[in-house]
């Protein structure tokens, strides 16, 4: 798409206002997405950005501020001064706390006095706690910067189980309509899960085989070698289950398993993803039990070299903080979707803390040939799978099982085929907020959650967060650095399979 096709579909104002303005996530990703994108011109000329925090500082100070962000989480090749600049100008700072009903007035004339104001598209990034999103909502009705072009961006968690989450939906739910309403998960704007739909729906060759007759089994892994650092406020009252499993790993698994829309664009292929959340097996307290592995991570030795354990980084330098927690690091897990096209197939997800890579990819496992037919051959077939790698490094691996060279008899070699995508294109591969920012400013909600994605995902975590709170087991511990929890393997290996790395 050419800049000149981008700004046909863009309005010719914007105001984008970041609650959070000064946090870790405007300076880390909100704001270089919105540099990237200005820098390529795809921003509408008359953009302002707005940050609004409790901290005291002008304008100037913010732009300061905003400067320093850029600079540390851009590479320095990224950074055009000219476009620097140009951000810059744009961004303006308000000083109010949203739990507070003094200063509002500031955001109104700020958005109110400003030229073609009836015109402008006002984006509102609730970049704060969930707690805040129904003030917040209501502050701005109250100031009367609610109009129809107006919408509103809500960062995970929304609510920690079914009934917060109706709440903050009901709350937000309430000044906007749905419409308006873009719940973001990053996941979904990178390149690889996108071009997830384009491999299936765009060729042919793979979809007929896209169901229970040829696929064995469906692997999502989202590793990270990293602790909860400077999260563990957080992360204690969620656990991984809520942070991943009930956002993340469920809209992978929907996209791979959802059935082909009539289009990809706006509510159809939200629809299908409903349907596979509606289609997903109950967890019975039974299936929690046998189906599900929960772990924390102890001590141990990573690339990095020794680290802690989860308890001593929620203690922080006072060891003697340290809690009992039984939060979970790690979870995986099997889930079926009972339609007519998987019934019987297997989904193991998993996700933790501290592990031995960084890693975010889908497998597809293929079912073995049903008939032996080199008798004599050197070595065996292996089952063909598809590697689609999120990140680190974004791209697709087909395994296929290939003839060695050579004269004599056949000897079988497992090989790949290998389409890395900083390879096959010759450009930069855009971070997925700035792919969702630009599809929030365009009013186009294909990649975000609808409300009841996000409530039907909750209906089907429940039972298991339910089950676990009953439970007298703790968290299995793991060492740090390690793939996890021995029962995450054996989950796998009672049914004769194995959990397919990256490096396999």
């Amino acid at each position: 798409m050419t800049s000149s096709d981008v700004a046909a579909t863009l309005p010719q104002a914007c105001d984008f206002t970041v609650f959070g303005g000064t946090g870790d996530l405007a300076m880390r990703k909100i704001l270089p997405a919105l540099y990237h994108r200005d820098l390529e011109g795809h921003l509408p000329p008359d953009t302002r950005i707005i940050g609004v925090s409790r901290s005291e500082i002008d304008d100037d100070g913010y732009r300061a501020e905003v400067r320093a962000g850029l600079e540390t989480y851009l590479a320095p090749e990224h950074l055009d001064p000219a476009a620097v600049e140009r951000l810059l100008e744009r961004c303006h700072h308000l000083c109010l706390d949203a739990g507070s009903s003094e200063g509002w007035h500031l955001l109104h004339d700020l958005l109110k006095d400003r030229e073609h104001a009836d015109e402008t598209v006002r984006v509102f990034y609730l970049a704060v706690a969930p707690r805040l999103f129904g003030p917040t909502c209501e502050r701005l009705a109250e100031i009367d910067v609610v109009d129809e072009r107006a919408r509103v961006v809500m960062e995970k968690p929304i609510g920690h189980d079914l009934a917060s989450a109706r709440e903050v939906n009901d709350a937000v739910g309430r000044v906007f309509e749905e419409r308006q309403i873009f719940r973001i998960d990053h996941y979904l704007g990178k390149e690889s899960v996108q071009n997830l739909l384009v491999t299936r729906f765009a060729n042919t060759f793979l979809e007929p085989l896209w169901s229970s007759r040829w696929v064995d089994h469906v692997q999502i892994t989202v590793a990270e070698t990293v602790g909860v650092g400077g999260r563990g406020g957080y992360y204690d009252h969620a656990g991984a289950l809520r942070d991943m499993v009930q956002n993340h790993l469920l809209q992978l698994l929907c996209l791979v398993a959802m059935e082909p829309p009539t289009y990809v664009g706006r509510e159809n292929v939200r629809d299908e993803k409903l349907k596979v959340l509606q289609a997903l097996k109950p967890m019975a307290p039974e299936d929690v039990d046998r189906d599900t592995v929960r772990g924390q991570y102890a001590a141990g030795l990573t690339a990095e070299g020794p680290v802690p354990s989860y308890a001593d980084d929620l203690a922080g330098p006072d060891p003697q903080d340290a809690p009992d927690s039984w939060t979970e690091t790690f979870v995986a897990l099997k889930a079926e979707v009972r339609n007519w096209r998987w019934a019987g197939v297997p989904f193991y997800l998993r996700t933790g803390k501290r592990m031995d890579r960084r890693v975010s990819e889908i497998v597809v496992v293929f079912k073995e040939p049903p008939h032996a037919m080199f008798p004599g051959s050197e070595g065996a077939t292996t089952p063909n799978r598809l590697h689609i790698c999120v990140q680190p490094d974004e791209g697709m691996r087909l395994h296929l099982t290939a003839k060695e060279p050579g004269p004599g008899g056949i000897r079988l070699r497992p090989v790949s085929l290998d389409l890395s995508y900083a390879d096959a294109f010759d450009q930069r591969s855009p971070e997925a907020y700035e792919r969702l920012l630009m599809d929030v400013i365009r009013g186009n909600p294909t990649l975000f959650m609808r409300r009841d994605e996000v409530e039907a995902a909750w209906s089907w975590v429940e039972p298991v967060l339910a089950r676990w709170a009953d439970s007298s087991e703790r968290p299995r511990r793991y060492p740090a650095g390690t793939p996890g929890p021995y029962a995450a393997a054996a989950l796998l290996e009672r049914d004769g399979r194995a959990w397919q790395e990256t490096d396999q």
